[in-house]
C-alpha cells in the first residue's frame, strides 16, 4: 500500500471513531507499528492530525486572536451562552475565565442577578462594570493579549484563596479521554487553578473543540461538573462525557 493511500485511509478512521491507536491501524493496514508512527508524525507535521501517545486525536482548533475569534461561531456562541446563563443563581461566587463565549455569559446574566463574579479577563470585566448587583474581583497578572486575559503567578496566587460556587472554564480542546488543555502552559496553571478552587465547574464548548487535545493538560475531563454544547452533537460523540458522570446539556 503506498504511503499516501494509507494517510487518506487513517483521515477516514479518524473521522469515523475520533482517534486511531498505532497497534490497530499496524493491523489493519498490515504495516509494522513503525511505518505506522512514522505515518502520524508525518500528519501531525502536516496539520492533518494531533499525535498523541499510542495513536492519534483530530486536530486542535487553531490558535487565533481574540478579535478573530469573537467573528467565530456566532450564533453557536449565543445559544451556548443562553443555556449557561440558567446555572446561574443569586448569591453565588463566581469565576469566569476568559474567552468569547465566557463573554457572552456575562453580557447575558439577568439584571436582578445578585452575584460576586471573579474574572482574569478584562472584557468581562468591562462588560459587568454596569451590572446593578454583581460585584466584579478583577484578577491581577501579566496581560496575555493573544486571549486578553491575566496569566502568571499572581493571577494563580490570588485564585488559590478563592472558594467559588461556581466556574465557567474557557475550552480550548476537550476530550474524555485525555481532559482538558490548551496551547500554552502558563495558561494552563491559571485554568488548572480555576478548577481546584470551584465546587462546580461548567465547561462551554462548540462542536469543533470536542474529541481534541492541544499540548498542555490541565484537567481531566471528569473534573466538570456539566458541559453546554450544540444541539446537533451526537448521542454517540456525548456518551462517554455523560459515562464520567458530567451532566451534557445542548
Amino acid at each position: 500500500m503506498l504511503r499516501e493511500e494509507r494517510h487518506q485511509l487513517i483521515l477516514e478512521r479518524l473521522i469515523q471513531k475520533g482517534k486511531v491507536v498505532a497497534t490497530e491501524l499496524s493491523q489493519q493496514l498490515q504495516v509494522s507499528e513503525d511505518t505506522i508512527r512514522r505515518d502520524l508524525r508525518e500528519m501531525d507535521a502536516a496539520g492533518l492530525l494531533h499525535r498523541v501517545h499510542g495513536g492519534a486525536l483530530p486536530k486542535a482548533p487553531a490558535a487565533v486572536r481574540y478579535d478573530d475569534r469573537q467573528l467565530h461561531s456566532i450564533e453557536a456562541k449565543e445559544q451556548l451562552a443562553e443555556k449557561a446563563v440558567s446555572l446561574v443563581r443569586d448569591g453565588q461566587v463566581i469565576i469566569m475565565d476568559g474567552g468569547t463565549t465566557t463573554l457572552r455569559v456575562a453580557e447575558r446574566l439577568p439584571r436582578q442577578l445578585s452575584a460576586t463574579v471573579v474574572t482574569n479577563c478584562p472584557p468581562i470585566a468591562v462588560a459587568l462594570a454596569s451590572h446593578p448587583g454583581i460585584e466584579v474581583i478583577m484578577l491581577g497578572g501579566h496581560l496575555f493579549k493573544n486571549s486578553l486575559i491575566n496569566i502568571g503567578a499572581a493571577t494563580v496566587s490570588a485564585l488559590s484563596n478563592i472558594r467559588a460556587d461556581l466556574c465557567f472554564i474557557g475550552v480550548y480542546c476537550i476530550h474524555p479521554e485525555i481532559g482538558l488543555s490548551v496551547p500554552f502552559i502558563e495558561e494552563m496553571h491559571v485554568k488548572r487553578q480555576m478548577i481546584a478552587s470551584s465546587s462546580e465547574v461548567v465547561a462551554i464548548a462548540t462542536a469543533d473543540k470536542l474529541g481534541t487535545s492541544s499540548s498542555f493538560i490541565f484537567s481531566p475531563a471528569n473534573a466538570l461538573s456539566c458541559l453546554v454544547t450544540e444541539p446537533e452533537v451526537s448521542a454517540g460523540t456525548l456518551a462517554p462525557y455523560r459515562e464520567l458522570g458530567i451532566t451534557v446539556m445542548q
